[in-house]
């Protein structure tokens, strides 16, 4: 049986950074939400690497990159595209109501 998401309301859309990810707390999870073109993404926000924050990262052509070891991942899939990192980001559901970013978990 599935266990149906919650949704935690976040920041406004308008306030996310194309090239910055944000790094925001759901619980006990630290998620950093990034903006693509005209859409918002949220990964886990610790390098599957080793302990560092993506959100002290940056975002380009899709991916966000670690501040540490610079491993690339996709923000849309969450996969590791790059060594030193090979297991995959966590992804979570984000929908965008009235300019406030929703993430489901």
């Amino acid at each position: 049986m599935t266990t149906p998401l919650q949704w935690h309301r976040t920041v406004p859309f308008s306030q996310l950074d194309d090239e910055e990810p944000t790094q925001v707390r759901i619980g006990d999870k630290l998620v950093a939400l990034c903006k693509l073109d005209d859409q918002a993404f949220a990964v886990d926000d610790i390098c599957t690497h080793e302990h560092a924050w993506l959100s002290d990262g940056i975002i380009e052509n899709g991916c966000i990159e670690c501040p540490l070891h610079q491993a690339l991942f996709d923000i849309r899939t969450g996969k590791a595209l790059t060594p030193p990192a090979v297991i995959d980001l966590a992804v979570y559901s984000v929908m965008i109501e009235n300019d406030m970013v929703w993430v489901g978990v």
